[in-house]
């Protein structure tokens, strides 16, 4: 069976690739002033063991040990006339390490000498110098090209034009080398790189690697992202280097590249790798953390595109009317008549007992909340089934849930199942939502499903509320479940978030409930930016109860935005009772900001604690908290 091309990976997925191998042969005790190439032959078992932890870290690509293995290098060490041999003994390590999936990347890197006209090294004799290494490396059997750690377009022009004519066709993707200020050590602005590159048909994907760590990476990607339509691979450094006790060491953590990784991917690379200072333990990290984020935003590509809409949607049944909004519940009432609702979220117990979860809906339904809010799983948590949760808390207590559903964890089978379980238990209310990747809670080896992310699950439901199921088999009666799904109005892509919401009301969405509110006005620009498919906001208040906590809602909550001003009031608190009672105050004043625009809110229970959210809504005194 014929190994899928890197043009075909790329069609479908993001493409993951390795780490340094500079750094891990360094790190094994080769000296810094050894021809690191060499060691293709003269240590190759040294070599295909990084290879192989590369691959065991779940990459789509390894390099070839080949970054230096050119006549002008090779030369520098009177190995010139072994050019071929080391080029083929590098790919031949790197296949026996790949297997069978992997795809080999035959490295080419700069010749270390200066072109003309900066230098008197000739373009022509620079051309061949570049087909020489890539001719051999084609010949030995790599998938595609890297030219990477290019210090000026010119040089990497001449590389890509002489492997292009070697290697027959053959995939290249052409890499150049920023600094902080997102320019090539030879003052060439990325505009005028990246203009060059992405001319060229030769070219499958251009991007950066090394000289810089993840951030200014990412700023560079921002940039970059504007100025081509071809693929973009970023391959930073494990941050800068730092010189200790005569050794430079890379401090990025693997969890900070993956976090950055992360970044990257959001923000629209499409080929991620590290380059010096990363090891096989960062791209384990890096692979983890996008490999769930990729399923998910292939996901959101399989409900929109029209090759899965024959799956998801089938010859465009539209099954029956469905139930009016303001007959499914006594939530679906209100908003169908434009009053407003009080919603608390409590999360669910780590255990199964329910007694404490009932005894506050129960004091919520006392003072008048619409509903309760039951999260599935937040930040890739485990926790009691919602759904067991909603159906006791209706059960006991006289008052509605609305009823979270993950994408993250069920096929799309299971997720159907559960929803035509939950309306024939009797709950009426859900919110549709993606969900946070295994990566970021407390099992990250989990494997993560994504069948769908909230705009397919929204589809799904809507046609089961016709009376149709995932294959358009239609059922009597119809589901008569209200739609919620979630909307962050201060997204750091602000106009993939416009666009993914957008999606989700064509989808089938009635109302929106928000990411938590700091900021009133980023809210009312969101709702401005989406008014062309406005449906009723209900937004989410989430009350400081201290500045340790206003803290941690700034810096480790993804998707949450705090201002600087609201920390600064929250540190004016010195006791624990005194911030408690500054954060409901904040939390006030927000909604009241906001009151005229909103249909709703939806208060979270800080640490379950359901009177702090009562006294934001007013239902009961402050001091009773």
């Amino acid at each position: 069976m014929a190994k899928e091309t890197l043009t075909d990976k790329l069609a479908r997925q993001v493409v993951l690739g390795d780490g340094a191998m500079g750094t891990m042969l360094y790190q094994r005790g080769v000296f810094l002033n050894a021809c690191f190439d060499e060691l293709n032959l003269t240590q190759p078992k040294l070599v295909k063991g990084i290879h192989a932890d590369y691959v065991a870290a779940g990459v789509d690509f390894i390099e070839t040990n080949t970054f230096g293995a050119n006549e002008v290098k090779l030369a520098k060490f009177g190995l010139a006339d072994k050019l071929e041999q080391i080029n083929t003994a590098a790919v031949k390590l790197a296949q026996e390490a790949a297997g069978d999936e992997t795809l080999i990347a035959g490295a080419i890197g700069p010749l270390g000498n200066e072109i003309a006209p900066y230098g008197n090294f000739a373009a022509e004799a620079a051309f061949e110098v570049f087909k020489g290494q890539a001719r051999a490396l084609a010949a030995a059997g790599v998938d595609f090209f890297m030219l990477e750690t290019f210090l000026n377009a010119e040089e990497l022009t001449i590389a890509v034009k002489a492997a292009h004519e070697a290697g027959e066709g053959l995939p290249i993707v052409a890499l150049i080398t920023v600094n902080q200020h997102d320019e090539t050590p030879y003052g060439q602005d990325i505009a005028a790189a990246f203009g060059a590159l992405s001319q060229m048909d030769e070219v499958t994907a251009v991007g950066f690697n090394c000289s810089i760590g993840p951030s200014a990476m990412l700023s560079a990607l921002e940039r970059g992202r504007g100025l081509t339509n071809k693929p973009i691979a970023v391959l930073p450094n494990a941050g800068l280097p730092r010189e200790i006790d005569g050794r430079k060491l890379y401090m990025s953590t693997p969890e900070y590249m993956a976090e950055y990784a992360k970044r990257f991917f959001e923000k629209g690379a499409q080929i991620i790798g590290g380059c010096c200072g990363t090891t096989p333990e960062h791209i384990a990290e890096i692979v983890k953390a996008v490999r769930a984020l990729d399923k998910a935003g292939i996901a959101a590509k399989k409900v929109t595109g029209p090759a899965i809409k024959e799956v998801i949607v089938g010859a465009e049944a539209e099954g029956v009317e469905p139930i009016a909004l303001g007959k499914r519940s006594r939530i679906g009432a209100k908003l169908a008549a434009g009053e407003m609702i009080t919603t608390i979220e409590v999360t669910p117990p780590r255990g199964y007992d329910l007694g404490a979860i009932v005894e506050k809906a129960k004091l919520c339904a006392e003072h008048g909340v619409d509903a309760i809010n039951i999260p599935d799983g937040p930040r890739a948590s485990s926790r009691l089934s919602p759904m067991v949760t909603a159906i006791k808390i209706e059960q006991s207590a006289d008052i509605e849930t609305i009823l979270h559903v993950c994408c993250r964890d069920r096929n799309i089978i299971g997720m159907q199942s559960d929803m035509l379980g939950a309306y024939a238990i009797g709950l009426r209310n859900v919110l549709i939502i993606t969900g946070d990747p295994p990566k970021l809670g407390e099992f990250p080896d989990a494997t993560a499903v994504f069948d769908l992310d909230a705009i397919g699950l929204t589809k799904v439901v809507d046609k089961l509320n016709r009376g149709l199921d995932i294959a358009d088999n239609s059922f009597e009666p119809p589901l008569g479940l209200t739609i919620a799904v979630g909307a962050n109005p201060v997204a750091s892509d602000m106009a993939r978030e416009i666009t993914r919401f957008k999606q989700k009301v064509e989808a089938g969405a009635e109302y929106a409930i928000t990411q938590p509110v700091f900021d009133p006005q980023m809210l009312l620009d969101f709702m401005e930016a989406t008014k062309s498919h406005a449906i009723p906001f209900v937004a989410g208040i989430w009350p400081f109860t201290s500045y340790k906590n206003a803290e941690f809602m700034a810096n480790e909550v993804p998707g949450v935005v705090v201002p600087g001003a609201l920390l600064e009031r929250m540190s004016e608190a010195k006791t624990r009772e005194e911030g408690r009672v500054l954060g409901v105050r904040i939390a006030q004043e927000m909604m009241e900001t906001i009151r005229p625009y909103v249909a709703g809110f939806a208060v979270s229970a800080p640490f379950g604690n359901v009177k702090i959210a009562l006294a934001v809504l007013g239902k009961i005194d402050v001091s009773e908290i």
